[in-house]
């Protein structure tokens, strides 16, 4: 535990094998039983003996037969006819590996155009059902992403292992699970009267859609987004720092988790004990409105 650990210095590609994925895994606390949700890169890794298959299979061992597997499916990322998502054929833009995981015959993925999670396992088909039918939360990419019918939720309320493999937490989709949870909090402390029309000015989807077509065009026009943005790889070096983080390598990439609960919950209380520190400074005015 402590300070993320720094990146393997060059030399010999490493080869890694089933065995060693499983190994890297079970030597950052994860036990049999465990659900666990990655971020993942493969060629961070070296030679991965079996390809995508191999590091999907390790992390099975890992869990064993009791336990559950969870990758990111996302899909839209702005630019996409949202009425062409298929839960069944649309393919995952996180990695090779997430785009492999959703393919298998074993996997489950749930029904959400933005944030789909699949998942293999003993709990596979209870965190993947009913995405987004209840619980709505105030989301940039849609409100039915990390309501709390969704994955997200679940791998919260479960306190699930939640890792980082060859990546850093730039990449950490939790951390918009953490936003929506924020927001929805902040609604709840702002005067009922104002609850409608601030809701109203958070960014949304047409707003991204908007700002990814100002971005292709060349116009030189920009569209401000309201939301709670922060530093998602500055936040990672924090809650490493605060000792919540537990590192490991396999092959050549650094594997860094945190348990999902633990996680949001500081990310959370760390926004709202600081947010001149921490939150977009677009976004304060909103957000002393909200919560005075």
């Amino acid at each position: 535990m402590g300070a993320i650990m720094q990146p393997v210095t060059e030399g010999t590609v490493p080869e890694v094998t089933v065995d060693d994925v499983a190994a890297g895994v079970r030597a950052i606390g994860v036990q049999p039983g465990d659900t666990i949700m990655f971020h993942s890169s493969l060629k961070s890794m070296g030679y991965v003996i079996g390809g995508p298959n191999a590091v999907i299979d390790g992390f099975l061992q890992a869990v064993g037969p009791e336990g559950t597997v969870a990758v990111p499916t996302l899909w839209w990322n702005g630019t996409q006819d949202l009425s062409q998502w298929d839960c069944a054929t649309s393919p995952s833009y996180p990695g090779l590996i997430t785009e492999t995981f959703r393919q298998r015959p074993d996997s489950l993925r749930s029904n959400n155009p933005t944030h789909s999670v699949s998942a293999i396992g003993k709990r596979a088909a209870e965190l993947t059902a009913h995405h987004g039918e209840w619980g709505l939360r105030p989301c940039l990419y849609g409100d039915t992403a990390f309501a709390a019918a969704s994955p997200w939720e679940h791998l919260y309320q479960w306190n699930a292992h939640y890792a980082f493999l060859g990546v850093d937490f730039t990449y950490n989709t939790m951390g918009h699970y953490a936003q929506a949870v924020l927001l929805e909090w902040a609604l709840q402390q702002a005067h009922p009267d104002k609850r409608e029309a601030l809701d109203a000015q958070l960014s949304r989807q047409d707003t991204v859609v908007a700002y990814y077509r100002e971005s292709r065009s060349g116009s030189g026009r920009t569209v401000e987004l309201l939301w709670p943005a922060f530093p998602f790889k500055e936040m990672g070096e924090h809650l490493a720092g605060l000792g919540l983080v537990r590192c490991g390598t396999i092959g050549a990439a650094a594997l860094r988790g945190i348990r999902a609960r633990t996680m949001v919950d500081t990310i959370v209380e760390t926004l709202k004990s600081d947010p001149e520190r921490w939150l977009d400074p677009r976004f304060l005015d909103w957000w002393r409105e909200a919560v005075g």
